[in-house]
């Protein structure tokens, strides 16, 4: 499956790539992003012999989160993030996902990526939860997600403060996921998806399952109190302004 924005490919027996590719909006969640994503994970429900996906972007930019539109289009009441389902394609693909986050992660985009099996940053690139930046609680399951994957402490400081981390940083913070150099990222993800490859289909689904169970279970909750905090916060009018003016500005 290709697509202006997202490339859908087999790189090895079993195993599946998607590169999210938007050069024009920096992988921001654009209606052509957002759509080859889905499309891409339909086709993978679909494939009978794929046992591993990796996740992955173009250059430095993993994936950058909502767009200025979308965000203003929220605060107007005219969408929500749970309009389309983005943030869960990883945890309720039925085989192990790997996120080679070789570049930077921002916002949703970096929530995005921790809901797969596997997470793999890059020393070089940033990553961010910069909700509050905007004014705004965190969405996309970024209150669940964070603490179940980076623990309570880091968490809390990330979606808080709001400021950019170096990956570099976060492994001496203690993160458990591989931190490598950018350009080392993608072959470590080929390289441990050819590990999982190896074993059978079935049981790989069957104890995915079995670990994601909770996450899957309790999921649906957090997104719900997230909904509710946004609004309280979404709408204030020092939110719209904040969107139009620090939009992009993440000095990355």
């Amino acid at each position: 499956m290709k697509n202006d924005v997202v490339l859908l490919e087999e790189v090895g027996d079993g195993i599946v790539q998607i590169t999210m590719q938007d050069k024009v909006h920096r992988n921001t969640f654009s209606d052509d992003l957002n759509a080859g994503l889905i499309n891409a994970f339909e086709n993978i429900k679909a494939n009978e012999t794929a046992k591993a996906v990796i996740l992955t972007g173009y250059s430095n930019f993993f994936c950058s989160g909502g767009t200025q539109e979308t965000l203003l289009s929220i605060f107007e009441g005219k969408q929500r993030f749970t309009d389309e389902n983005l943030y869960s394609l990883a945890l309720d693909c039925k085989v192990p996902v790997i996120s080679a986050m070789q570049g930077h992660g921002i916002g949703g985009g970096f929530v995005m990526g921790l809901f797969a099996d596997f997470v793999i940053l890059s020393r070089e690139s940033v990553y961010t939860t910069n909700f509050m930046k905007y004014g705004f609680t965190p969405g996309m399951g970024a209150t669940y997600i964070l603490p179940k994957k980076l623990g309570l402490s880091l968490s809390e400081e990330m979606m808080l403060s709001a400021r950019n981390y170096r990956g570099g940083e976060l492994k001496s913070r203690g993160i458990p996921f591989p931190v490598l150099n950018r350009n080392e990222v993608l072959p470590y993800a080929h390289d441990l998806a050819k590990d999982l490859a190896e074993k059978p289909r079935n049981a790989l689904i069957t104890l995915k399952a079995h670990l994601v169970s909770d996450l899957r279970a309790e999921l649906q909750s957090c997104i719900d109190k997230e909904l509710l905090m946004h609004e309280e916060t979404f709408h204030e009018p020092e939110v719209k302004g904040r969107i139009e003016k620090l939009f992009g500005k993440n000095k990355i």
